[in-house]
């Protein structure tokens, strides 16, 4: 039957929030479990106390019926317990390369030794891991140059390098395509194999059901029951996560198109964007397709000035802009709500009122540069209310917030500051169903005001759900346009592909 482990009657409390309350949670080697919620359900928490991240838990963890305390992760790593986080940046050091990413914990455990690094045997290693996983990256090559999708598999790469019987992984396919998915797959199939027990949190279910054997369901920190993957089907899980029956996902946009807002000509960065041409009208939201690596981010960023134009016009309500830095797109009325939040479209140390007004600290401010510490806690409260972002008081630290909300953050920050286009990158990944919803109505509310929408994304579904019309990105160029009720998926993955 292998090692099983068995987390009982876990409760944890945060500064106002009680996150988890007397749950109970089964798993054992050889088999995937799945961990699905909605954000802020706490399946991120309840794997961080069995990690031993969080430590001021109640309750008791057991290994094959024996208690067992995990108070810290070198403890869950004795137990040979991993954990693959889903915001990878925060888990790697840059600076250092793949090979010294992939072996840290065991450089780790050998510090204080007085015992010089092989550097060689330890490029070596690395790269046999890489190897065996079927991972194409040099393990001389440094991490701050990789794709978020390599940064996920070397994460994964070093959770498997040490003796490993339980590896959690936290929203493990949201960075990747669709072939890495497939090689991620692999492994796993592979790792249950070798006896390995997965716990994989993930809002995709067709992954879940592809790939795992049984699946719990959390909802508002409890647990809500845990069935066979084959005694239970798509619609009642998500059901069972939200405590509801779940309506229509996509709203009716209904948004009126006006003039034409923003052009995009022949333009090129000194990377990856080659010869882009778009333009996008007001109330009108286009579609940014393509798979992981095509250039979507890249192009966001490019209009949101944060990467550098090399040729090309971008041309705002006639006007031809010269970006230069975000500061220069902010001022011109562009906003980018980016792929990786915590990292780029939060400040996760600071209170959500603090993240809300961030981006119009003007509106708030004196003449004599004073801030205005109740307007700004006013309006703060009013789209706290608005966007139903869960937060016990906007006081509150963004990093304590779900993914959901804190995605709702950084779109209210630009809601505030009241923008003429709104750039959504990704703006989905890692997010429930329920959140999706909301997200997908705020777009709508925009459009029917008149706003003018970018809407990149690799979910081709989400693509036909939201916009009016599609550009398709395949190596950093748009290869078509098409008007998104005259196509589907399968063409959009068709172009996504090389497809002419």
């Amino acid at each position: 039957m292998g090692t099983r482990v068995d987390m009982k009657g876990i409760s944890i409390e945060f500064p106002g929030v009680k996150a988890l309350s007397d749950v109970d949670f089964s798993v054992r080697t050889g088999t995937a479990h799945a961990l699905v919620g909605a954000n802020g359900a706490g399946k991120s928490t309840l794997m961080k106390v069995l990690s031993g991240a969080h430590v001021h838990y109640s309750g008791d963890i057991y290994l094959d019926g024996i208690k067992r305390q995990i108070r810290s992760p070198k403890e869950a790593q004795g137990h040979g317990i991993q954990i693959v986080y889903q915001e990878v940046d925060t888990s790697l050091i840059p600076y250092l390369t793949v090979g010294e990413n992939v072996m840290l914990n065991e450089m780790v455990q050998n510090m204080g030794q007085k015992q010089l690094v092989k550097w060689k045997n330890l490029h070596n290693a690395a790269a046999q891991i890489l190897q065996d996983m079927n991972i194409h990256v040099s393990s001389k090559q440094l991490v701050k140059d990789l794709t978020l999708a390599q940064k996920q598999m070397v994460l994964i790469a070093r959770a498997v390098s040490t003796e490993c019987k339980f590896l959690i992984l936290d929203e493990p396919t949201a960075p990747l395509s669709h072939r890495e998915t497939t090689e991620l797959f692999r492994i796993v199939n592979e790792l249950k194999q070798k006896d390995v027990g997965i716990i994989f949190i993930s809002h995709r279910l067709p992954e879940i059901f592809e790939i795992c054997e049984d699946i719990t369901i959390m909802r508002n920190g409890e647990h809500v029951t845990c069935r066979k993957t084959g005694d239970i089907n798509q619609k009642d899980v998500v059901e069972l996560m939200l405590g509801k029956t779940m309506d229509e996902q996509f709203p009716e946009v209904n948004a009126a198109i006006g003039d034409i807002v923003l052009e995009v000509k022949g333009l090129s960065d000194a990377g990856k964007i080659k010869d882009v041409n778009l333009h996008l009208k007001a109330g009108e939201i286009i579609g940014l397709a393509g798979l992981v690596g095509a250039g979507k981010t890249e192009l966001c960023k490019v209009l949101f000035g944060h990467t550098s134009i090399r040729v090309g016009e971008v041309i705002l309500n006639g006007r031809r802009l010269s970006l230069k830095t975000p500061h220069d797109a902010v001022k011109n009325g562009l906003a980018l709500v980016p792929e990786e939040r915590r990292k780029e479209g939060v400040l996760v140390q600071e209170s959500v009122t603090s993240n809300l007004t961030a981006a119009s600290l003007g509106e708030f401010s004196s003449t004599l540069s004073f801030l205005n510490r109740k307007a700004e806690k006013e309006k703060a409260t009013e789209m706290i209310a608005s966007l139903g972002i869960k937060t016990p008081s906007g006081e509150a630290r963004v990093e304590h917030l779900s993914g959901g909300n804190q995605q709702k953050v950084a779109i209210g920050k630009w809601l505030i500051a009241d923008a003429d286009v709104y750039i959504f990158d990704e703006p989905t990944k890692g997010v429930d169903v329920g959140a999706k919803k909301d997200i997908f109505h705020l777009i709508a509310k925009l459009a029917r005001n008149g706003k003018a929408i970018i809407y990149a994304s690799s979910e081709l579904s989400e693509i036909i759900g939201i916009t009016n019309r599609t550009y398709v990105l395949y190596d950093g160029s748009t290869v078509i346009e098409l008007k998104t009720n005259k196509t589907n998926e399968e063409e959009l993955l068709y172009y996504s592909t090389g497809g002419e």
